[in-house]
Protein backbone atom coordinates (compact mmCIF):
# COMPACT_ATOMS: atom_id res chain seq x y z
CA UNK A 1 0.00 0.00 0.00
CA UNK A 2 1.38 3.43 -0.45
CA UNK A 3 0.43 6.53 1.13
CA UNK A 4 1.59 10.40 0.47
CA UNK A 5 4.49 11.61 2.33
CA UNK A 6 4.34 13.30 5.87
CA UNK A 7 6.23 14.30 8.39
CA UNK A 8 6.53 10.93 9.44
CA UNK A 9 8.88 8.99 11.89
CA UNK A 10 10.55 5.87 10.86
CA UNK A 11 11.57 2.72 12.54
CA UNK A 12 15.61 3.30 11.79
CA UNK A 13 15.56 6.55 12.74
CA UNK A 14 13.07 6.48 15.63
CA UNK A 15 14.48 8.33 18.59
CA UNK A 16 11.80 7.98 21.03
CA UNK A 17 12.85 5.83 23.47
CA UNK A 18 11.79 7.06 26.92
CA UNK A 19 9.95 10.26 25.58
CA UNK A 20 6.53 11.14 27.25
CA UNK A 21 3.62 12.65 25.55
CA UNK A 22 0.09 14.20 26.61
CA UNK A 23 -1.05 11.81 24.34
CA UNK A 24 -0.63 8.40 22.62
CA UNK A 25 -2.39 7.55 19.08
CA UNK A 26 -2.82 4.18 18.46
CA UNK A 27 -3.77 3.63 14.76
CA UNK A 28 -3.83 6.32 11.56
CA UNK A 29 -6.94 5.89 10.66
CA UNK A 30 -9.88 8.57 10.23
CA UNK A 31 -10.30 8.36 14.12
CA UNK A 32 -6.81 8.56 14.87
CA UNK A 33 -5.86 11.02 12.43
CA UNK A 34 -9.03 13.21 13.59
CA UNK A 35 -7.92 12.78 17.19
CA UNK A 36 -4.54 13.78 16.40
CA UNK A 37 -5.69 17.35 15.02
CA UNK A 38 -7.88 17.90 18.48
CA UNK A 39 -4.89 17.20 20.78
CA UNK A 40 -2.40 19.57 18.39
CA UNK A 41 -5.08 22.43 17.92
CA UNK A 42 -5.16 22.26 22.38
CA UNK A 43 -1.46 22.43 22.45
CA UNK A 44 -0.90 18.88 23.54
CA UNK A 45 2.22 16.93 21.90
CA UNK A 46 1.05 13.27 21.04
CA UNK A 47 2.55 10.60 18.69
CA UNK A 48 0.03 8.84 16.32
CA UNK A 49 1.50 5.18 15.96
CA UNK A 50 0.43 3.07 12.93
CA UNK A 51 1.74 -0.57 12.11
CA UNK A 52 1.61 -0.35 8.21
CA UNK A 53 2.90 2.20 6.22
CA UNK A 54 -0.59 3.97 5.06
CA UNK A 55 -3.13 6.17 7.03
CA UNK A 56 -6.80 5.39 6.63
CA UNK A 57 -7.22 1.92 8.46
CA UNK A 58 -10.20 0.63 7.11
CA UNK A 59 -10.89 3.67 4.59
CA UNK A 60 -7.21 3.48 2.75
CA UNK A 61 -5.79 2.72 -0.65
CA UNK A 62 -3.10 0.88 -2.67
CA UNK A 63 -1.65 0.56 -5.51
CA UNK A 64 -1.15 -2.38 -8.13
CA UNK A 65 0.16 -2.24 -11.58
CA UNK A 66 0.17 1.24 -11.43
CA UNK A 67 -3.62 0.86 -10.94
CA UNK A 68 -4.82 2.82 -7.50
CA UNK A 69 -7.55 0.85 -5.40
CA UNK A 70 -10.16 2.46 -2.53
CA UNK A 71 -10.76 0.23 0.05
CA UNK A 72 -13.60 0.98 2.31
CA UNK A 73 -15.12 3.99 0.79
CA UNK A 74 -18.05 3.30 -1.29
CA UNK A 75 -19.29 6.80 -0.17
CA UNK A 76 -18.53 9.56 2.42
CA UNK A 77 -22.19 9.64 4.12
CA UNK A 78 -23.45 12.15 6.17
CA UNK A 79 -23.38 14.55 2.80
CA UNK A 80 -24.79 17.90 3.50
CA UNK A 81 -24.17 20.80 0.86
CA UNK A 82 -21.61 23.34 1.94
CA UNK A 83 -23.24 26.13 4.51
CA UNK A 84 -25.74 23.28 5.56
CA UNK A 85 -25.65 24.05 9.63
CA UNK A 86 -25.87 21.80 12.44
CA UNK A 87 -25.23 18.68 10.10
CA UNK A 88 -22.23 16.15 11.60
CA UNK A 89 -20.28 16.99 8.71
CA UNK A 90 -20.65 20.93 9.37
CA UNK A 91 -19.30 19.71 13.33
CA UNK A 92 -16.84 17.67 12.61
CA UNK A 93 -15.23 20.19 9.95
CA UNK A 94 -15.36 23.46 12.41
CA UNK A 95 -13.71 20.89 15.36
CA UNK A 96 -11.32 20.34 13.16
CA UNK A 97 -10.57 23.80 11.62
CA UNK A 98 -10.35 21.90 8.26
CA UNK A 99 -12.08 23.86 4.83
CA UNK A 100 -15.69 22.25 3.56
CA UNK A 101 -13.69 22.61 -0.16
CA UNK A 102 -10.60 20.56 0.74
CA UNK A 103 -12.84 17.34 0.53
CA UNK A 104 -14.04 17.89 -2.65
CA UNK A 105 -17.27 16.40 -2.32
CA UNK A 106 -19.63 15.52 -5.23
CA UNK A 107 -22.94 13.91 -4.65
CA UNK A 108 -24.59 10.70 -5.71
CA UNK A 109 -26.24 10.57 -8.57
CA UNK A 110 -29.02 7.82 -7.19
CA UNK A 111 -28.55 4.74 -5.69
CA UNK A 112 -31.33 2.05 -5.41
CA UNK A 113 -32.69 -0.67 -3.01
CA UNK A 114 -32.93 -3.65 -5.06
CA UNK A 115 -35.43 -6.85 -4.33
CA UNK A 116 -36.92 -9.11 -6.51
CA UNK A 117 -40.27 -7.54 -7.17
CA UNK A 118 -39.36 -3.88 -5.33
CA UNK A 119 -36.83 -1.04 -5.85
CA UNK A 120 -37.10 2.05 -4.04
CA UNK A 121 -34.63 4.15 -5.66
CA UNK A 122 -33.09 7.36 -3.57
CA UNK A 123 -30.74 10.08 -3.62
CA UNK A 124 -29.59 13.59 -1.14
CA UNK A 125 -33.02 14.92 -1.36
CA UNK A 126 -34.95 12.53 1.04
CA UNK A 127 -38.26 13.66 -0.36
CA UNK A 128 -37.50 11.43 -3.53
CA UNK A 129 -37.02 8.22 -0.98
CA UNK A 130 -40.43 9.67 0.67
CA UNK A 131 -42.14 9.80 -2.79
CA UNK A 132 -40.86 5.91 -3.72
CA UNK A 133 -42.29 4.72 -0.26
CA UNK A 134 -45.68 6.36 -1.21
CA UNK A 135 -45.63 4.83 -4.52
CA UNK A 136 -44.65 1.21 -3.66
CA UNK A 137 -45.99 1.05 -0.12
CA UNK A 138 -49.30 3.26 0.00
CA UNK A 139 -50.98 1.02 3.10
CA UNK A 140 -47.34 2.01 5.14
CA UNK A 141 -46.69 5.64 3.64
CA UNK A 142 -48.06 6.83 7.12
CA UNK A 143 -46.24 4.56 9.53
CA UNK A 144 -42.73 5.61 7.37
CA UNK A 145 -43.77 9.20 8.28
CA UNK A 146 -43.54 8.27 11.93
CA UNK A 147 -40.28 6.66 11.61
CA UNK A 148 -38.66 9.24 9.72
CA UNK A 149 -39.96 11.74 13.43
CA UNK A 150 -39.19 9.06 15.89
CA UNK A 151 -35.47 8.76 13.61
CA UNK A 152 -35.12 12.66 13.51
CA UNK A 153 -36.01 13.46 17.47
CA UNK A 154 -34.46 9.96 18.71
CA UNK A 155 -30.74 10.64 21.16
CA UNK A 156 -28.76 7.85 19.38
CA UNK A 157 -25.84 9.13 20.76
CA UNK A 158 -26.76 8.51 24.55
CA UNK A 159 -24.27 7.03 26.37
CA UNK A 160 -26.18 5.24 29.02
CA UNK A 161 -29.29 3.89 26.37
CA UNK A 162 -29.64 0.20 26.42
CA UNK A 163 -30.11 -1.81 23.66
CA UNK A 164 -33.15 -2.34 21.89
CA UNK A 165 -34.01 -4.62 18.54
CA UNK A 166 -34.21 -2.52 15.80
CA UNK A 167 -36.46 -5.44 13.50
CA UNK A 168 -39.15 -5.43 16.87
CA UNK A 169 -38.93 -1.28 16.40
CA UNK A 170 -39.94 -1.62 12.70
CA UNK A 171 -43.27 -3.95 13.44
CA UNK A 172 -44.72 -0.91 15.11
CA UNK A 173 -44.59 0.92 11.98
CA UNK A 174 -45.21 -0.86 8.92
CA UNK A 175 -47.78 -3.61 8.09
CA UNK A 176 -45.70 -4.73 4.82
CA UNK A 177 -42.30 -7.28 6.51
CA UNK A 178 -40.76 -6.07 3.05
CA UNK A 179 -40.62 -2.25 3.85
CA UNK A 180 -38.99 -3.38 6.69
CA UNK A 181 -36.30 -5.61 4.54
CA UNK A 182 -35.65 -3.09 2.39
CA UNK A 183 -34.85 -0.52 4.40
CA UNK A 184 -32.95 -3.17 6.78
CA UNK A 185 -30.38 -3.95 4.00
CA UNK A 186 -28.69 -0.54 3.05
CA UNK A 187 -28.21 0.46 7.07
CA UNK A 188 -27.19 -3.14 8.32
CA UNK A 189 -24.77 -3.48 5.12
CA UNK A 190 -23.17 0.30 5.91
CA UNK A 191 -23.17 -0.20 9.89
CA UNK A 192 -24.88 -3.46 11.66
CA UNK A 193 -21.72 -5.48 13.33
CA UNK A 194 -24.65 -8.30 14.79
CA UNK A 195 -26.62 -10.82 12.82
CA UNK A 196 -29.87 -9.99 11.49
CA UNK A 197 -30.81 -6.88 13.79
CA UNK A 198 -28.79 -4.13 15.10
CA UNK A 199 -29.28 -1.64 17.88
CA UNK A 200 -32.13 0.99 17.25
CA UNK A 201 -29.88 3.89 18.09
CA UNK A 202 -27.30 2.61 15.11
CA UNK A 203 -30.07 1.62 12.54
CA UNK A 204 -30.83 5.31 13.45
CA UNK A 205 -27.71 6.60 12.94
CA UNK A 206 -27.69 4.81 9.73
CA UNK A 207 -31.09 6.32 8.57
CA UNK A 208 -29.63 9.46 8.77
CA UNK A 209 -26.48 9.23 7.64
CA UNK A 210 -27.51 7.24 4.32
CA UNK A 211 -31.34 8.66 4.01
CA UNK A 212 -31.61 11.91 5.57
CA UNK A 213 -28.39 13.32 4.84
CA UNK A 214 -26.70 11.76 1.76
CA UNK A 215 -23.91 10.30 -0.08
CA UNK A 216 -21.13 11.83 -1.60
CA UNK A 217 -17.45 11.23 -2.98
CA UNK A 218 -14.01 13.03 -3.98
CA UNK A 219 -13.26 12.24 -7.47
CA UNK A 220 -9.88 11.14 -6.63
CA UNK A 221 -11.45 8.62 -3.93
CA UNK A 222 -10.22 8.47 0.05
CA UNK A 223 -6.89 9.68 -0.77
CA UNK A 224 -8.03 13.50 -0.26
CA UNK A 225 -9.85 12.80 2.49
CA UNK A 226 -6.67 11.11 3.48
CA UNK A 227 -4.77 13.99 2.80
CA UNK A 228 -6.38 16.76 4.21
CA UNK A 229 -6.45 15.01 7.87
CA UNK A 230 -2.48 14.46 7.21
CA UNK A 231 -1.79 18.43 5.85
CA UNK A 232 -4.08 19.07 8.76
CA UNK A 233 -1.62 17.55 11.54
CA UNK A 234 1.44 18.09 9.58
CA UNK A 235 0.68 21.73 9.63
CA UNK A 236 0.24 21.76 13.46
CA UNK A 237 3.30 19.78 14.15
CA UNK A 238 1.86 16.51 14.78
CA UNK A 239 4.08 13.13 14.33
CA UNK A 240 3.00 9.87 12.78
CA UNK A 241 5.25 6.88 13.50
CA UNK A 242 4.52 4.65 10.24
CA UNK A 243 5.46 0.66 10.81
CA UNK A 244 5.86 0.85 13.77
CA UNK A 245 2.52 -0.15 16.27
CA UNK A 246 2.33 -1.00 19.81
CA UNK A 247 3.42 -4.72 20.74
CA UNK A 248 2.69 -4.48 24.61
CA UNK A 249 0.87 -2.00 27.09
CA UNK A 250 2.86 -2.59 30.62
CA UNK A 251 -0.11 -1.46 33.16
CA UNK A 252 0.18 -1.25 37.10
CA UNK A 253 -2.84 -0.22 39.17
CA UNK A 254 -5.26 0.18 36.81
CA UNK A 255 -3.07 2.52 34.47
CA UNK A 256 -1.12 2.12 31.79
CA UNK A 257 2.54 3.36 32.91
CA UNK A 258 4.38 2.82 29.33
CA UNK A 259 4.13 1.47 25.82
CA UNK A 260 6.64 -0.77 23.73
CA UNK A 261 6.69 -0.15 20.61
CA UNK A 262 7.48 -2.56 17.33
CA UNK A 263 10.98 -1.06 17.33
CA UNK A 264 11.95 -1.93 20.74
CA UNK A 265 11.68 1.67 21.84
CA UNK A 266 9.64 2.15 25.58
CA UNK A 267 7.38 5.73 25.75
CA UNK A 268 5.17 6.79 27.78
CA UNK A 269 1.86 9.34 28.25
CA UNK A 270 -0.48 10.40 30.48
CA UNK A 271 -3.44 8.99 27.80
CA UNK A 272 -3.64 6.49 25.36
CA UNK A 273 -7.00 6.72 22.54
CA UNK A 274 -6.82 3.49 20.69
CA UNK A 275 -8.48 2.92 17.44
CA UNK A 276 -7.25 -0.88 17.09
CA UNK A 277 -10.20 -1.90 18.07
CA UNK A 278 -11.47 -3.09 22.04
CA UNK A 279 -10.15 -6.55 22.56
CA UNK A 280 -7.45 -5.85 20.10
CA UNK A 281 -6.12 -3.47 22.26
CA UNK A 282 -6.76 -5.17 25.62
CA UNK A 283 -4.81 -7.97 24.22
CA UNK A 284 -2.04 -5.32 23.91
CA UNK A 285 -1.94 -5.10 27.47
CA UNK A 286 -0.11 -7.30 30.21
CA UNK A 287 -2.85 -7.71 32.49
CA UNK A 288 -5.27 -8.47 29.93
CA UNK A 289 -7.41 -11.74 31.65
CA UNK A 290 -10.62 -10.23 30.13
CA UNK A 291 -12.84 -13.03 29.72
CA UNK A 292 -16.46 -10.70 28.87
CA UNK A 293 -13.49 -8.57 26.37
CA UNK A 294 -12.89 -11.97 24.67
CA UNK A 295 -17.00 -12.78 24.23
CA UNK A 296 -17.21 -9.28 22.54
CA UNK A 297 -15.09 -9.72 19.54
CA UNK A 298 -16.63 -9.30 15.94
CA UNK A 299 -17.29 -11.84 13.67
CA UNK A 300 -19.12 -10.03 10.51
CA UNK A 301 -16.95 -10.08 7.62
CA UNK A 302 -16.96 -9.59 3.75
CA UNK A 303 -15.19 -9.91 0.61
CA UNK A 304 -14.94 -7.52 -1.95
CA UNK A 305 -14.35 -7.28 -6.08
CA UNK A 306 -12.77 -4.47 -7.58
CA UNK A 307 -13.06 -4.38 -11.28
CA UNK A 308 -11.40 -1.34 -13.80
CA UNK A 309 -12.96 -1.59 -16.80
CA UNK A 310 -12.87 0.30 -20.80
CA UNK A 311 -16.32 2.30 -20.26
CA UNK A 312 -17.99 4.83 -18.74
CA UNK A 313 -20.88 3.26 -16.56
CA UNK A 314 -23.27 5.49 -17.87
CA UNK A 315 -22.23 4.07 -21.57
CA UNK A 316 -23.68 0.64 -20.60
CA UNK A 317 -26.54 1.72 -18.98
CA UNK A 318 -25.42 2.04 -15.25
CA UNK A 319 -26.42 4.70 -14.04
CA UNK A 320 -27.24 4.36 -10.16
CA UNK A 321 -24.19 4.92 -7.58
CA UNK A 322 -24.78 2.04 -5.23
CA UNK A 323 -27.15 -0.45 -5.48
CA UNK A 324 -28.28 -2.57 -2.35
CA UNK A 325 -29.79 -6.27 -3.29
CA UNK A 326 -31.42 -9.26 -2.16
CA UNK A 327 -32.60 -11.99 -3.93
CA UNK A 328 -35.76 -12.54 -1.97
CA UNK A 329 -38.13 -11.03 -0.05
CA UNK A 330 -37.00 -12.04 3.45
CA UNK A 331 -33.55 -10.29 4.44
CA UNK A 332 -30.69 -12.59 6.18
CA UNK A 333 -27.54 -10.37 7.17
CA UNK A 334 -25.25 -12.97 8.76
CA UNK A 335 -22.41 -15.03 8.24
CA UNK A 336 -22.49 -17.64 5.57
CA UNK A 337 -23.13 -21.25 6.81
CA UNK A 338 -21.39 -23.54 4.55
CA UNK A 339 -19.68 -21.29 1.93
CA UNK A 340 -16.68 -18.65 1.88
CA UNK A 341 -19.54 -16.22 0.36
CA UNK A 342 -22.64 -15.44 0.57
CA UNK A 343 -23.85 -14.00 -2.81
CA UNK A 344 -27.61 -13.56 -2.10
CA UNK A 345 -27.09 -9.80 -1.12
CA UNK A 346 -24.34 -7.55 -0.84
CA UNK A 347 -23.51 -3.92 -2.41
CA UNK A 348 -22.82 -3.07 -6.01
CA UNK A 349 -20.77 0.29 -6.38
CA UNK A 350 -20.21 2.21 -8.91
CA UNK A 351 -17.66 5.35 -8.01
CA UNK A 352 -18.04 6.87 -11.54
CA UNK A 353 -21.29 8.12 -10.99
CA UNK A 354 -21.37 10.66 -8.72
CA UNK A 355 -21.90 14.26 -10.20
CA UNK A 356 -18.12 15.50 -10.25
CA UNK A 357 -17.79 18.80 -11.57
CA UNK A 358 -16.86 20.13 -15.31
CA UNK A 359 -17.70 16.86 -16.35
CA UNK A 360 -14.67 15.16 -15.12
CA UNK A 361 -15.00 11.34 -13.99
CA UNK A 362 -12.54 8.93 -13.86
CA UNK A 363 -10.36 7.30 -16.01
CA UNK A 364 -11.53 3.85 -16.08
CA UNK A 365 -15.15 2.61 -15.06
CA UNK A 366 -15.19 1.06 -11.75
CA UNK A 367 -17.59 -2.16 -10.13
CA UNK A 368 -16.95 -2.79 -7.02
CA UNK A 369 -19.28 -6.20 -5.30
CA UNK A 370 -19.50 -6.49 -1.13
CA UNK A 371 -20.48 -9.78 -0.21
CA UNK A 372 -20.59 -11.37 3.45
CA UNK A 373 -17.80 -13.95 3.83
CA UNK A 374 -17.20 -16.85 6.28
CA UNK A 375 -13.97 -15.76 8.25
CA UNK A 376 -12.53 -18.96 9.72
CA UNK A 377 -13.30 -20.66 6.27
CA UNK A 378 -10.63 -18.11 4.57
CA UNK A 379 -8.34 -18.15 7.27
CA UNK A 380 -8.03 -22.07 6.96
CA UNK A 381 -7.46 -22.23 3.14
CA UNK A 382 -3.44 -22.82 2.25
CA UNK A 383 -2.26 -20.54 -0.09
CA UNK A 384 -2.53 -22.29 -3.49
CA UNK A 385 -6.40 -22.74 -2.40
CA UNK A 386 -6.70 -19.41 -1.19
CA UNK A 387 -6.24 -18.22 -4.63
CA UNK A 388 -8.04 -20.84 -6.41
CA UNK A 389 -11.20 -19.73 -4.15
CA UNK A 390 -10.51 -15.85 -4.74
CA UNK A 391 -11.01 -16.17 -8.56
CA UNK A 392 -13.95 -18.41 -8.42
CA UNK A 393 -15.64 -15.93 -5.88
CA UNK A 394 -14.50 -13.24 -7.99
CA UNK A 395 -15.91 -14.87 -11.25
CA UNK A 396 -19.39 -15.37 -9.14
CA UNK A 397 -19.85 -12.30 -7.53
CA UNK A 398 -18.97 -10.74 -10.96
CA UNK A 399 -21.88 -12.95 -12.56
CA UNK A 400 -24.05 -11.41 -9.92
CA UNK A 401 -23.93 -7.75 -10.58
CA UNK A 402 -24.24 -8.68 -14.37
CA UNK A 403 -27.64 -10.15 -13.31
CA UNK A 404 -28.61 -7.15 -11.36
CA UNK A 405 -27.44 -4.72 -13.36
CA UNK A 406 -29.99 -3.65 -16.03
CA UNK A 407 -28.83 -3.02 -19.99
CA UNK A 408 -25.81 -5.25 -20.64
CA UNK A 409 -26.65 -9.03 -20.57
CA UNK A 410 -23.27 -10.47 -20.61
CA UNK A 411 -21.33 -13.18 -19.64
CA UNK A 412 -18.58 -13.21 -16.60
CA UNK A 413 -16.61 -14.45 -19.82
CA UNK A 414 -17.86 -11.76 -22.02
CA UNK A 415 -17.39 -8.97 -19.80
CA UNK A 416 -14.05 -9.83 -18.95
CA UNK A 417 -13.14 -8.29 -22.24
CA UNK A 418 -14.07 -5.22 -20.97
CA UNK A 419 -11.89 -5.52 -18.19
CA UNK A 420 -8.36 -3.45 -17.41
CA UNK A 421 -7.47 -4.93 -14.07
CA UNK A 422 -8.95 -6.16 -10.99
CA UNK A 423 -8.15 -7.55 -7.60
CA UNK A 424 -10.13 -8.78 -4.26
CA UNK A 425 -9.69 -8.32 -0.98
CA UNK A 426 -10.96 -10.86 1.81
CA UNK A 427 -11.42 -11.41 5.67
CA UNK A 428 -7.72 -11.87 5.49
CA UNK A 429 -6.91 -9.35 3.41
CA UNK A 430 -8.30 -6.86 6.42
CA UNK A 431 -7.02 -8.56 9.23
CA UNK A 432 -3.15 -8.15 7.64
CA UNK A 433 -3.88 -4.34 7.36
CA UNK A 434 -5.85 -3.46 10.23
CA UNK A 435 -4.89 -5.80 12.88
CA UNK A 436 -9.08 -6.73 13.14
CA UNK A 437 -10.06 -9.83 14.61
CA UNK A 438 -11.30 -12.44 12.74
CA UNK A 439 -10.87 -9.44 9.66
CA UNK A 440 -14.48 -8.12 11.41
CA UNK A 441 -15.29 -4.56 9.69
CA UNK A 442 -17.93 -3.25 11.81
CA UNK A 443 -15.95 -4.57 15.10
CA UNK A 444 -17.42 -5.80 18.37
CA UNK A 445 -21.06 -6.10 18.61
CA UNK A 446 -21.25 -4.39 22.09
CA UNK A 447 -19.93 -0.78 21.18
CA UNK A 448 -17.86 0.61 24.04
CA UNK A 449 -20.04 4.06 23.98
CA UNK A 450 -18.02 5.67 26.57
CA UNK A 451 -14.92 4.60 25.04
CA UNK A 452 -13.85 3.71 28.65
CA UNK A 453 -11.76 0.42 29.32
CA UNK A 454 -11.16 -0.94 32.83
CA UNK A 455 -7.35 0.77 32.57
CA UNK A 456 -7.92 4.21 33.73
CA UNK A 457 -5.96 6.37 31.23
CA UNK A 458 -7.00 3.82 28.14
CA UNK A 459 -9.73 4.89 26.30
CA UNK A 460 -11.13 3.71 22.79
CA UNK A 461 -12.02 5.63 19.34
CA UNK A 462 -13.34 4.22 16.09
CA UNK A 463 -15.21 1.50 15.24
CA UNK A 464 -15.52 -0.17 18.40
CA UNK A 465 -16.83 2.76 20.21
CA UNK A 466 -19.87 3.58 18.17
CA UNK A 467 -19.75 5.88 15.60
CA UNK A 468 -19.31 4.37 12.09
CA UNK A 469 -18.34 5.23 8.51
CA UNK A 470 -15.46 7.49 7.77
CA UNK A 471 -17.68 10.71 9.49
CA UNK A 472 -18.45 8.44 12.20
CA UNK A 473 -14.48 7.29 12.74
CA UNK A 474 -13.73 11.12 13.03
CA UNK A 475 -16.51 11.91 15.32
CA UNK A 476 -15.64 9.19 17.67
CA UNK A 477 -12.04 10.23 17.61
CA UNK A 478 -12.78 14.24 18.64
CA UNK A 479 -15.69 13.27 20.93
CA UNK A 480 -13.41 10.79 23.07
CA UNK A 481 -10.52 13.21 22.50
CA UNK A 482 -12.59 16.04 23.82
CA UNK A 483 -14.17 14.05 26.91
CA UNK A 484 -10.89 12.14 27.81
CA UNK A 485 -8.11 13.93 27.44
CA UNK A 486 -9.00 17.85 26.77
CA UNK A 487 -11.95 18.17 29.67
CA UNK A 488 -10.78 20.13 32.81
CA UNK A 489 -10.15 17.36 35.17
CA UNK A 490 -10.99 17.58 38.94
Amino acid sequence: MTNSPDNTVSSRDSKLNGKHFDCVIIGAGMAGLASGIRLALAGKESIILERHNASGGLNSFYSIDGHKYDVGLHALTNYVPKGTKGSPLTKLLRQLRIPYDALDLSPQIQSKIHFPDCHLNFNNDFSYLESQVAAQFPNDIDGFRRLVETVKNYDAFSLEAHPISTRESLKQYFKNPLLESMLLCPTMYYGSSTENDMDFSQFVIMFRSLFLEGFARPLNGVRTIIKALQDKYRSLGGTRKMRCGVTKIFCDKNRAQKLLLYDGSEITANTIISTAGYAETLRMCDTHENKETESNIGKLTFTETITLFKEQPKDLGWNDTIIFFNDGAEFKYEAPRNELVDPRSGVICLPNNYAYPNDENLEYGILRVTALAHTQKWFSLDEASYQKQKQDWYDILQQTALNILPSLKESQTQFASRTVAKDMFTPRTVHKFTGHINGAIYGCPNKIKDGRTHIDNLFIAGTDQGFLGIIGAMLSGISMTNLHCLQSKP
